[in-house]
């Protein structure tokens, strides 16, 4: 590429002031977002999808891979016009989508071997990352960065503090690793918190549509009321008589299942529907 200006000129030039309502916070760090995309690994003839690009800084250090293709989702048209513009600059290589991440299928804009690298809006972080989860198969590994406290969440062991329903569904699909740590200091503006990158690598074997949605509400009853044994919890998908027939105990509460072991009782809930 040649020669780009500094970051915070590119703000300064698109008016791209951090809104709270959009989840903005921008990682300005050089080294920082080459050490992020070098967490995705050899991305050489990779297609890259990259969602809240912001002005772009994480978008260079993805460039400057030997990567295919990028595809930067970005909502906000200042963010979209900044890297419209480094577009201009690698035009085989960068493509930019104004849009809603949320709208869209992202397996629809790019071919094979695919990959998701992203410091996520942190407002829609959690339904982002279900959502491809619903597509694990199509993806071969998805770096993403998220507030520490979902990242801790996401790689929780069971009957740990964090251990909840994103934990279940993440490793029941994924390989997880927490890669790193970021302070607030390195963003603009800083959050009020730490956040983390997370290395997710789809399993093998992935559940069908069916399942994956049985196992959604599995979860969502179980963590929904934790406190409870879960044949409270559980009482309007079957109950105790669920989970007679997965073989757990009706006194047991949700953060002590395996994602086997929810897995079987989705089975179940998947065959009564």
């Amino acid at each position: 590429m040649t020669f780009l200006p500094p970051l915070r000129e590119v703000i300064a030039q698109h008016g791209l002031d951090a809104r709270r309502k959009l989840g903005q916070h921008f990682l300005l760090d050089e080294n920082l977002t080459a050490k992020i995309a070098r967490q995705a690994g050899d991305l050489a003839g990779r297609h890259v999808v990259e969602v809240g690009p912001g002005p772009g800084g994480l978008t260079r250090a993805l460039l400057e891979t030997p990567v295919s293709e990028i595809v930067a989702i970005e909502l906000d048209p200042r963010a979209a016009g900044a890297c419209r513009a480094l577009a201009l600059q690698s035009p085989d290589r960068l493509r930019v989508v104004e849009a809603d991440a949320l709208s869209l299928d992202l397996t629809a804009l790019v071919p094979k071997p695919r990959q998701i690298v992203a410091n996520l809006p942190y407002n829609v972080a959690t339904p982002l990352l279900v959502g491809w989860l619903r597509q694990a198969a199509a993806w071969e590994r998805l770096t993403l960065m998220f507030q520490l406290e979902v990242a801790e969440r996401i790689a929780a062991p069971v009957d740990s503090t964090h251990y909840g329903r994103l934990s279940v569904l993440v490793q029941w699909t994924c390989v997880t690793s927490l890669l790193m740590r970021i302070p607030p200091g390195a963003f603009t503006p800083p959050p009020k918190v730490m956040s983390a990158v997370v290395g997710l690598v789809p399993r093998q074997e992935q559940p069908d549509a069916a399942l994956f949605a049985a196992m959604e509400r599995v979860t969502a009853a179980a963590f929904g009321q934790r406190r409870k044994m879960l044949r409270g919890s559980l009482r309007a998908l079957g109950g105790e008589a669920l989970l007679e027939r997965a073989g757990i105990q009706a006194e047991r509460r949700a953060e002590t299942l395996s994602a086997a072991e929810f897995q079987r009782l989705a089975e179940f809930v998947k065959t009564a529907s």
